[in-house]
This record gives C-alpha cells, sequence and structure tokens, in this order.
C-alpha cells in the first residue's frame, strides 16, 4: 500500500533514511539555480560560461573594480489580461535581480575582457596575465647627530 506523498516519495522515506547516513548528508543546503558558472582554463586564460536563460542582452553588465569582474542581471515583466469592459481579470508583475562576482586580479583592465551573449549564455574570456614581482623599494632616514 503506498502512503501519502509530502516529504518524497513515501511518508516514511526521510525518516528510514536517517538511520542509514550521515548526519552531514541529511539536510543540505539548496544549490542555486540563477547564474550556473563552468570556469574553463587555458594557456591564454580563463573563460567563464554563465547561464541567464531569459534574460536578454540589454538586462546584463559586466563590470570590473578592484580586481572584481561582477556580472549582474535583471528582469521585469507585466503581464496583463482585461475583459471586453477594460476590467482587469488578472495583472502580473515580476521583478528579479542577480550578480555574481569573480576576483580576476588587479592586473587585468576592462578592454582586455572579452564578452559575447547568446543563446542565453554569457560567455567572458579573461586572459592571464604574469604577476611581477614588486621590488622592495627600501626608503632610508636620514639621522642627525
Amino acid at each position: 500500500m503506498m502512503m501519502p506523498s509530502i516529504f518524497s516519495e513515501n511518508l516514511f522515506d526521510d525518516f528510514f533514511d536517517t538511520v542509514s547516513r550521515p548526519i552531514k548528508a541529511i539536510r543540505q543546503a539548496p544549490v542555486p539555480q540563477v547564474m550556473k558558472t563552468d570556469v574553463k582554463e587555458s594557456d591564454k586564460g580563463f573563460t567563464l560560461d554563465i547561464d541567464l536563460p531569459g534574460y536578454k542582452k540589454e538586462d546584463i553588465s559586466a563590470e570590473l573594480k578592484d580586481g572584481y569582474l561582477t556580472v549582474s542581471a535583471k528582469t521585469s515583466e507585466e503581464k496583463e489580461e482585461k475583459d471586453d469592459e477594460g476590467v482587469y481579470i488578472r495583472k502580473e508583475r515580476s521583478f528579479g535581480s542577480c550578480s555574481r562576482s569573480f576576483y580576476v586580479g588587479e592586473e587585468i583592465q576592462e578592454g582586455e575582457i572579452k564578452a559575447k551573449f547568446e543563446d542565453g549564455i554569457l560567455k567572458i574570456f579573461v586572459p592571464k596575465k604574469e604577476v611581477e614581482p614588486k621590488v622592495e623599494e627600501r626608503k632610508y632616514i636620514s639621522i642627525e647627530g
């Protein structure tokens, strides 16, 4: 006999699973479904593939500040349905925004980063730069006497 589904396929599944699994695996944090990103490394740099389904190119922005590349996206949608007399039957609005930051280094300039939005995926290429070791500058203080 099947039990009603409340938590999973069977009412008692969650209870019996706790007996066989360690406690850490029982309550996992949900994985965000927005801006999933694949990062690929090559000899020349890094390619980021960011999933942004349902967004338009004009709703997406990318900013480089203090070595951080921040990608932001926003959306707004309004739907109206009226009857013959102009009275609202239903009116829906939805608004949303998301952003994600990646540290790319302070040596990278915005002109070196290439971005392309196609088929709901934002592709960003960030070149690799060799970091030149900073020469330690010594400043001496003159001592009188």
